[in-house]
C-alpha cells in the first residue's frame, strides 16, 4: 500500500469547483463499480454534472481539499452541525490515507466548534470507512436517486471536546 508522502490540506476555493466535481464523478464511477451497477453509478454521478447545483451545494458547506503537489487527491464537505456530507478520494489516490487525513482534520475543526455528535448518511462502500473512525449504524434506508435504488446507512459518532 502506498501511503501519503506530502499532503496539503486547505479550505476549498471557488476555482476548485470543476476539479472537485470531476474527482467526485471519477471516484463514483471507478471506485464503486464493485458495489453499484452502471445505472446506479450514473444516477449518483452524472457524467455531465450541473456545476451551478454543485456550486450551491459546496457554498452551503465547509469543504477541505487534499493536494499532493499539483494533484487534487480528495475532499471532504461537512455542515457546521456535524453532518459529514461528502468524502471522496481521487481513484489514483485511493487506499493511501487521504480520506482519513481529511476526516481527522474535519473532526478536529468540528470539535473546535463545539460539536458533540457527528452524523452521516453513508453509502455501502463508505460504511467500513466510517466504522473504522468510530461511527455506528443507527438505521438503514432505501432511497431512490434519479430512478435508481440505493441502500444507505444513517450513522452517528459521539465526539469529545
Amino acid at each position: 500500500m502506498n501511503t501519503i508522502t506530502s499532503i496539503t490540506i486547505r479550505k476549498y476555493q471557488i476555482q476548485d469547483l470543476s476539479p472537485v466535481v470531476r474527482l467526485f464523478t471519477d471516484s463514483v464511477h471507478e471506485l464503486t463499480a464493485g458495489a453499484y451497477d452502471e445505472t446506479q453509478r450514473y444516477a449518483w454521478a452524472s457524467r455531465t454534472p450541473h456545476l451551478d447545483v454543485w456550486r450551491a451545494r459546496l457554498d452551503s458547506l465547509e469543504t477541505l481539499v487534499a493536494e499532493e503537489g499539483d494533484d487534487l487527491a480528495g475532499f471532504i464537505s461537512y455542515d457546521k452541525d456535524g453532518t459529514i456530507d461528502l468524502v471522496f478520494t481521487a481513484p489514483n489516490f485511493a487506499r493511501r490515507g487521504i480520506a482519513s487525513t481529511l476526516y481527522h482534520e474535519a473532526e478536529k475543526q468540528l470539535i473546535g466548534m463545539g460539536v458533540k455528535e457527528l452524523k452521516t448518511e453513508s453509502s455501502v462502500v463508505a460504511r467500513p470507512f466510517f466504522e473504522r473512525h468510530g461511527f455506528e449504524v443507527v438505521d438503514e434506508q432505501r432511497v431512490t436517486v434519479r430512478g435508481a435504488q440505493f441502500l444507505r446507512y444513517n450513522m452517528r459518532k459521539v465526539v469529545e471536546g
